[in-house]
């Protein structure tokens, strides 16, 4: 499968596009004139420095406002082609966008725009070039690929084929499948894009907000299979056109890019198996079974008071690391690990982030089909050396630089546990904790549909819908990505300022990604009294808060007084009932969160959430306080 790139859709000068795009994997790029027109060098140089990438160039664009033309307007469209044409021999490149007009001097009629582009295509021919006809959403005449299509083979010139584009035919709510019947010969070429559903002109939506496919809300997937079901042998493209990323990391976003498409294809593939892909064979999307254990990196006296924290909240210590200085740490079916080594890759987050959650191990239904997909879409593989008695566990890197590793049960990972670690302690006491119901990242906004669409394209799992939380420094933006069966959880939150908890917390840690760890227990209210009795001290609510929540929920007068006297939070909709305990925070604003799901409730009552913020607010530093 050949991939390529347009080059408006990456931040940067021309190099830095290029450098990007190649290290990304696209074998090709659609140069934008606009970047062309920027670069200092001729046409020629620009060929030559595509080349040297290691890249082709499969497209020059755009090339606007040329058909339905009359008298001198008409010639002086035809003389623009030509001049485009000398352009693209420079270049090194044999097709050219066209896309439909939206000139007010255009005229309409079928067979009118089919002879210009019948003209067209044989001075083209005469170069050895060809020309792609596109449909843009907002064109005068043509705007639904049906018709773009028609101009196409009216015109009857081989040098003359169709260009789609998921937006056009999505954003417009055209049904892609009549795509089917084009021949995939006459498709030249296909680019791809998404959006979310918003409300707004079109032509705006496309300029400012498309973002890669499956980080947004078309069916691009249908429109995929109907293209693939021609017998398309082309290149597969991405044409973005989004104000975040242009202001992105050209190599994270080249990197989106790349894994956009081969995730798109396997859907295909897996969609329909009788279509050919020419894309290697990925294992499935991994089945995650929950989050299997947390670690925690810090130095031997942050070890004491975490390790003190951990005792409050009724975990027990139970097992040593039989060669490294690696404590376990467990409560219900709940495995937290504190590592003190001195070197290593705990050991250098330490030294970037401080006392944080270095390193999430996932239960998975088969660790090396994880991460032998994870690694065929891009993510980074994590590796360090390990002692004989230890196991080389599969791990990719994770958000804020953290890592994920990968455990299974059918494995002789399974084994990690018994293996690895002494016994020191029998599980004592405990406070009703059974796992871990989901665990909260915090990332810059930009970095949200990188992360979503590096989980979703590796796991299966689904993403809810961003909600914006306000916070008394701003907003914070906050999805969730989660297994069908909610095994796995993890919420993700997107700051945009420092002045936000959240974004003090990533300002503070240098990055760290994860903010609280969630312990789901059967009944929080006892729960509660039993950390009460360990020393445990709730983070404290508002009395406002108890009286606002009896204005919105129908409660009798003795459940609230529990709620109150336990500093609990409530939120409840259709399906079911969440209550919430919280603890102070700790370090740099890394907290604990003790959750308890009556009935069906999935959500992470975001309701709460602006109320929880302000009461953390008040027990940390007053802004423009310097850390000590």
């Amino acid at each position: 499968m050949k991939t390529s790139i347009a080059t408006i859709s990456i931040a940067g000068d021309l190099r830095d596009k290029l450098t990007a795009i190649a290290k990304a994997g696209f074998d090709g790029v659609e140069i934008f004139e606009q970047d062309f027109v920027t670069y200092d060098g001729a046409p020629r140089d620009v060929g030559a420095l595509v080349a040297d990438h290691g890249l082709k160039i499969d497209l020059f664009q755009p090339f606007r406002d040329f058909e339905g033309l009359a008298g001198a307007a008409r010639l002086r469209a035809f003389d623009r082609a030509e001049r485009k044409f000398d352009l693209m021999e420079e270049l090194g490149t044999d097709l050219l966008l066209v896309s439909s007009t939206t000139s007010p001097e255009a005229l309409g009629g079928i067979d009118r725009i089919a002879a210009d582009f019948g003209e067209l295509g044989e001075r083209a021919a005469k170069r050895g070039l060809r020309i792609g006809y596109e449909a843009v959403a907002w064109g005068r005449h043509v705007t639904f690929f049906r018709d773009a299509w028609e101009v196409v083979r009216r015109a009857g010139n081989a040098n003359v084929g169709l260009i789609l584009d998921s937006f056009h035919t999505l954003a417009a709510g055209v049904d892609p499948e009549p795509i089917r019947a084009i021949p995939g010969d006459r498709i030249f070429h296909v680019q791809f894009s998404d959006a979310p559903m918003i409300g707004m002109d079109v032509q705006y939506l496309s300029r400012h907000f498309r973002c890669m496919p499956g980080q947004g809300d078309f069916p691009v997937l249908d429109f995929a299979r109907a293209v693939m079901a021609t017998g398309y042998a082309g290149a597969m493209s991405i044409e973005i056109m989004n104000d975040q990323f242009r202001g992105g990391v050209p190599r994270i976003i080249a990197a989106d890019g790349h894994r956009s498409l081969i995730y798109l294809m396997d859907q295909v593939r897996r969609a329909e198996p009788d279509r050919r892909t020419d894309l290697p064979v990925l294992p499935p999307r991994s089945r995650a079974e929950g989050i299997e254990f947390v670690e925690f990196t810090a130095n031997p006296a942050e070890a004491e008071t975490l390790g003190a924290m951990l005792h409050e909240l009724g975990f027990s210590r139970t097992g040593q690391h039989v060669s490294k200085q690696v404590s376990l740490w467990q409560q219900g079916d709940i495995k937290l690990v504190i590592n003190c080594e001195q070197e290593g890759f705990a050991h250098s987050a330490y030294v970037m982030h401080g006392t944080s959650v270095c390193d999430i191990g996932l239960m998975v239904g088969d660790a090396a089909a994880t991460v032998e997909r994870a690694q065929a879409l891009g993510a980074n593989v994590f590796r360090q050396s390990h002692g004989a008695e230890e196991f080389d566990i599969p791990a990719v890197r994770g958000v804020g630089g953290s890592v994920l590793h990968f455990l299974d049960r059918t494995s002789e990972l399974a084994e990690v546990w018994s293996r690895e670690f002494k016994a020191t302690a029998g599980r004592v006491g405990g406070a009703g904790l059974t796992r871990i119901d989901h665990i909260a990242q915090t990332m810059n906004y930009d970095e949200m549909l990188t992360w979503t669409l590096f989980y979703q394209s590796i796991f299966d799992v689904d993403r809810t819908p961003i909600v914006d939380v306000a916070d008394p420094g701003g907003l914070v933006h906050s999805r969730a990505i989660q297994s069908p069966d909610g095994k796995l959880r993890i919420t993700m939150n997107g700051v945009e300022t420092h002045r936000t908890f959240a974004g003090r917390f990533m300002a503070d840690s240098f990055g760290s990604s994860v903010q609280h760890i969630a312990f789901a227990t059967d009944d929080i209210v006892a729960t509660s009294e039993r950390l009460a009795q360990s020393g445990f001290k709730a983070l404290p609510i508002s009395e406002n808060y108890y009286l606002d929540l009896v204005t919105r929920f129908d409660l009798d007068d003795a459940f609230v007084a529990v709620l109150r006297s336990h500093n609990l939070l409530y939120d409840e909709d259709r399906s079911g009932a969440y209550l919430q305990l919280y603890s102070p925070p700790y370090g740099e604003g890394f907290f604990f969160e003790i959750i308890e799901r009556r009935g069906a409730y999935a959500g992470y009552g975001a309701a709460n959430a602006s109320y929880r913020t302000a009461a953390q607010k008040r027990l940390t530093r007053p802004d423009g306080v310097p850390r000590r």
